[in-house]
């Protein structure tokens, strides 16, 4: 197979690199689309342009093992993931980006210019000593209490520095695998938006957790170094019609992996919510396609063209998630209008869960999923 970044002629209208960080963020781009199979390009430029590959490995951005075969470092995985979330602030207004305010009581952290007087319960860390101070000294003139050995407090003259506070929340984002993801840069895009979101977590947001999950024919836990290898599952079945039960205890040697198994992925990411002790719980879903596979019992259940029978599976999962308290955000990915039905079967899980649903194409989806992401950390009343 070979794509447009194999050349790597270096003539005045090619790419030529002036750094290892530059070079790699051009195959990082690559990368996004297609998975690690655009490392294996490494091997033919190690024989050619070995200045080149030796410039990322000195750098700490790729690594080979004793096989010879290249991979991401941990070090690389940040850069990408880091510059996909500053390209989404060149888009977004910076201000936007703030902690979240919530009024429930917990872990937070200080604001120095405002005051609130302190209640039973409230740590005194947060002491503010110059307005508990004049609060005393208040109190003594008007008692007429002010004594020549100096300033009297009381509990009732505590004033504390107020507190915004902060409430985890724990996130999954269902990344569609299917086999349509591949056109128009859609996977490329979706997997940009996770690693940014990953990058905002860990910078921003370190008490949240976050879990992505691929969903294709089955549903796979994706870690970041997974996740930027990946690539969509190629079609292998092209016959107009396909009804297919497959037994999961003993299925055969061959499974098609390219179908849109939302109602696998919405299982998993129940399961894996339920283990995560904050109220604050929430799933993400960027899609392109109806869904085209659903379990029932111990069989999967392989249908195509999209069916009302895998449609009403996939709703009721994730009405079982809405009623533990899991809040669902859909996104559909729309290139042209023969999207109507996705548009109406993200709309249908809207309202079965209260949640909400957008339409988008790729190139937006960036700002659509980071805003919800923020918007879904819920907020609790103070006690």
């Amino acid at each position: 197979m070979h794509f447009e970044y194999s050349r790597f002629e270096g003539d005045d209208e090619g790419f030529s690199p002036q750094s290892a960080d530059e070079l790699f963020d051009k195959l990082s781009e690559y990368m996004l689309q297609y998975g690690d199979e655009v490392l294996d390009n490494l091997q033919d430029w190690q024989e050619q342009q070995p200045d080149v590959v030796d410039m990322l490995i000195r750098q700490g951005l790729v690594e080979q093992d004793r096989e010879g075969k290249f991979h991401v470092t941990p070090k690389g995985l940040k850069r990408v993931e880091n510059r996909a979330l500053d390209e989404l602030f060149q888009v977004r207004r910076k201000e936007s980006f703030g902690k979240h305010q919530v009024e429930f009581r917990g872990p937070g952290e200080v604001l120095q210019d405002e005051s609130k007087a302190y209640e039973f319960g409230d740590t005194i860390s947060n002491l503010n000593l110059h307005e508990t101070m004049r609060s005393a000294m208040s109190r003594q003139a008007r008692e007429g209490t002010v004594a020549a050995e100096g300033v009297s407090i009381k509990e009732e003259d505590l004033v504390l520095y107020d507190q915004q506070f902060q409430t985890n929340c724990a996130t999954v984002l269902l990344v569609d695998m299917s086999g349509s993801m591949t056109r128009m840069g859609k996977y490329g895009s979706a997997k940009r938006v996770a690693m940014a979101l990953q990058s905002l977590i860990n910078g921003r947001y370190q008490g949240d957790f976050l879990q992505i999950v691929g969903f294709y024919t089955y549903a796979s836990p994706l870690t970041s170094k997974e996740l930027f290898a990946s690539a969509p599952k190629p079609v292998s079945m092209y016959d107009p019609r396909i009804r297919l039960r497959i037994n999961l205890d003993s299925p055969p040697a061959f499974v098609p992996q390219h179908f849109t198994n939302i109602h696998a992925g919405l299982q998993f990411a129940r399961r894996i919510l339920h283990k995560q002790p904050t109220k604050n719980r929430q799933i993400l879903v960027v899609t392109d396609g109806e869904p085209t596979a659903h379990v029932e019992g111990r069989d999967l259940m392989l249908i195509y063209p999209p069916s009302e029978q895998t449609a009403l599976a996939t709703l009721a999962e994730a009405k079982r998630c809405a009623a533990e308290g899991i809040t669902i955000s859909s996104f559909a990915l729309i290139e042209d209008y023969f999207y109507l039905e996705l548009v109406n079967f993200v709309q249908r899980m809207a309202e079965v869960t209260g949640g909400i649903s957008a339409y988008c194409n790729a190139g937006d989806l960036g700002n659509l999923v980071i805003e919800s992401f923020i918007k879904g950390r819920k907020k609790r009343q103070a006690r």
